[in-house]
């Protein structure tokens, strides 16, 4: 298995001019995720897409780029799991040059997530240990991981939530919506870190949205839906292609001067 590049650095700025526009996107057998991917395929660009326990999801995205000329590979990844990501970053050079011929990604999406609801008082430090993986730790060293293999001028998005926000705010998400919060102010930084290379990173905050976190709660229990959408300025709740497509276009030229940005996506939720 080759290994990924690793120019000065830990830039990918030695890539070929004219390298294909490949953006990777975690989580994206469902929900979020699956919309992110989908709509940065329509913007041309190839998609590498990761999923952990629904394959036939992650394999239905793959179908869908295909079906409109696109160009997808999915690959399993377990964001909790750092110390699989030296191998995955291989795999992803691997995928890259035997598909698109590039040796960089020119977009970064860290959507992939955990929810477990509890109130503060029942809240255990196993339940904050896995939050804390999946949402915070997991991002943070995969990122670090897949930096070789940014291309200078990328784009990097990272989902947050409005669960951060004061006006949207739940009881029972308190460690959810923390380590959300620690996405944002790590975003920040990273702006600030990766500007030198012209990497912008933003990140967006979605309010209620349907998804499969929580055991697939809306799935589950279909009457949480309309108190949220009565609380919605827009009057329903979030589908993974309404935060998708402001993904997508945070990934593209046009949002070329925005970064450090936390974007609310939410369809005006609890306003």
């Amino acid at each position: 298995m080759p290994t990924a590049p690793t120019p000065a650095s830990g830039t990918a700025s030695d890539t070929e001019s004219g390298t294909a526009s490949v953006t990777l996107v975690t989580g994206a057998s469902s929900g979020i995720g699956q919309g992110a991917a989908l709509e940065v395929a329509r913007q041309g660009a190839g998609v590498v897409l990761t999923y952990r326990g629904n394959p036939d999801g992650a394999e239905e995205t793959v179908q869908r780029i295909e079906e409109f000329g696109g160009t997808a590979v999915a690959l399993p990844l377990d964001t909790a799991r750092t110390e699989t990501f030296p191998a995955f970053a291989e795999e992803v050079s691997r995928a890259l040059q035997e598909t698109w011929g590039s040796r960089a990604l020119t977009g970064l999406v860290n959507n992939a997530g955990s929810a477990r609801p509890a109130a503060f008082a029942d809240t255990t430090e196993a339940v904050v240990d896995e939050l804390g993986d999946v949402l915070f730790k997991g991002p943070f060293f995969l990122t670090r991981a897949l930096l070789p293999l940014l291309a200078d001028g990328a784009s990097i998005v990272n989902v947050g939530s409005s669960s951060t926000r004061p006006f949207g705010m739940t009881p029972g998400f308190s460690a959810y919506a923390a380590f959300k919060g620690a996405v944002v102010v790590w975003s920040r930084y990273l702006a600030k870190e990766l500007g030198g290379r012209g990497i912008r990173v933003n990140t967006v905050a979605p309010g209620p949205t349907r998804t499969r976190l929580g055991g697939d709660a809306f799935a589950r229990h279909p009457e949480l839906i309309a108190p949220l959408a009565a609380n919605t300025a827009l009057g329903r709740i979030g589908e993974g292609a309404d935060v998708g497509r402001v993904i997508a276009f945070l990934l593209s030229e046009q949002a070329g001067w925005i970064t450090g940005q936390d974007i609310d996506v939410s369809g005006g939720y609890d306003l």
